[in-house]
């Protein structure tokens, strides 16, 4: 890599701190864990955390944060992601790819609505009550 004007660098440095504050869990009401267990990490976890992480910023959502965990023991089913938001259940999504990330933000985040053909995990109806 070659020599970066002080410009590039202040832009990098800001893109940066961005992704940064998206992992803080400090005022933000709703979470999104993604599995980075090593069977997450070879099925391609840092690709779906990069993607919500870039689909957050894309919808300007500042109440969700980003993390990230080891794993979730659902390793047939990686890469896993965990959301937890008020109002919901939580739910455990497996094989979510790059697609799949955004769609949990569109639908679920944004829209209410729970992403049914990657559901992995969910309480009991009982408990639901």
């Amino acid at each position: 890599m070659g020599k970066m004007s002080l410009e590039e660098l202040q832009r990098l440095r800001q893109s940066k701190q961005h992704e940064m504050s998206q992992r803080e869990t400090e005022g933000k009401s709703i979470e999104i864990i993604v599995g980075m267990g090593t069977s997450g990490i070879a099925s391609g976890a840092k690709l779906t955390l990069d993607a919500f992480v870039e689909e957050l910023s894309e919808q300007n959502l500042t109440n969700v944060s980003v993390r990230q965990t080891g794993s979730m023991g659902l390793d047939h089913a990686e890469p896993t992601v965990e959301v937890k938001m008020p109002g919901m259940p939580d739910i455990i999504y497996g094989r979510v790819d790059v697609e799949t990330a955004k769609k949990i933000v569109r639908k679920h985040v944004l829209g209410k609505t729970l992403v049914n053909d990657h559901i992995f995990d969910r309480p009991a109806a009982d408990i639901n009550k």
